[in-house]
């Protein structure tokens, strides 16, 4: 993993992204606010199409600071949220504990401003919980799911294809995967070999095999600050995938 994700910067942005405000994110009027509520985008997209309820299981694999796991415990009776970054399952943690989080996040320089991350009402934070892991190495006794959501996470594994394959043992039969991503390779995350460059959501119907049957695609944008004037404007190819029976 890269360093990165365990830096104050990251938390900051990575905070911004999932609980910001649309003013504190993108200040100017002629921006791309389609691109705002990723984390939470990626589970009303399709979540409306699925069988949920409070027996149902959800795993966020990859969650950073957890806004998708909340959104999915608005549906789902328990929720786990599994990331390798420490710094961004601590303050999840602190997030599901206590409700928000205060933080600061840079305007230009080293002038910053201050937020706060807040767990929207309505949300019973207690079907949450969250664990530091690798998703090519998760523990035993995790269990089956209903719902699993892989968001920004493929391109940043060492071997996404490994991941995948073993989405089969994860998602229970009738029960639906959520894989969505801009697909970035860059080999400080994944080794050139196994990149899924050419089509790659054909790429990953071979590697799901027979098990999964893909029910819908969509591109998703979104949009992570950097600073006031520099953002990471991107599309995330989103595709809905059915546990068969």
């Amino acid at each position: 993993m890269s360093r990165f994700y365990e830096s104050d910067r990251a938390l900051s942005e990575y905070l911004l992204f999932h609980y910001g405000s649309g003013r504190d994110i993108l200040p100017w009027p002629f921006g791309p606010r389609r691109a705002l509520d990723y984390p939470v985008r990626c589970i009303t997209r399709f979540l409306g199409r699925l069988r949920v309820g409070r027996d149902r299981r959800a795993l966020d694999l990859g969650c950073a600071v957890g806004r998708s796991c909340f959104e999915l415990a608005r549906h789902c009776g328990e929720v786990i949220g599994i990331d390798s970054s420490r710094r961004f399952i601590e303050c999840a943690e602190r997030l599901r504990s206590e409700g928000r989080v205060p933080f600061r996040y840079e305007v230009r320089g080293q002038q910053e401003a201050l937020s706060c991350a807040r767990v929207p009402q309505g949300i019973d934070r207690d079907r949450v919980r969250f664990e530091e892991g690798d998703a090519l190495h998760l523990r035993q006794g995790l269990g089956t799911f209903d719902v699993v959501l892989m968001a920004n996470l493929i391109d940043r594994l060492e071997d996404p294809g490994r991941c995948l394959e073993r989405m089969a043992d994860l998602v229970r039969p009738g029960g639906h995967l959520v894989v969505s991503s801009p697909y970035t390779w860059r080999e400080e995350f994944t080794p050139r070999e196994h990149w899924l460059e050419r089509q790659p959501a054909q790429v990953i119907r071979k590697l799901l095999g027979p098990a999964f049957a893909m029910r819908e695609r969509d591109d998703l944008p979104f949009l992570i600050r950097e600073h006031e004037r520099k953002y990471q404007w991107s599309v995330a190819e989103a595709t809905l995938w059915e546990r068969m029976e």
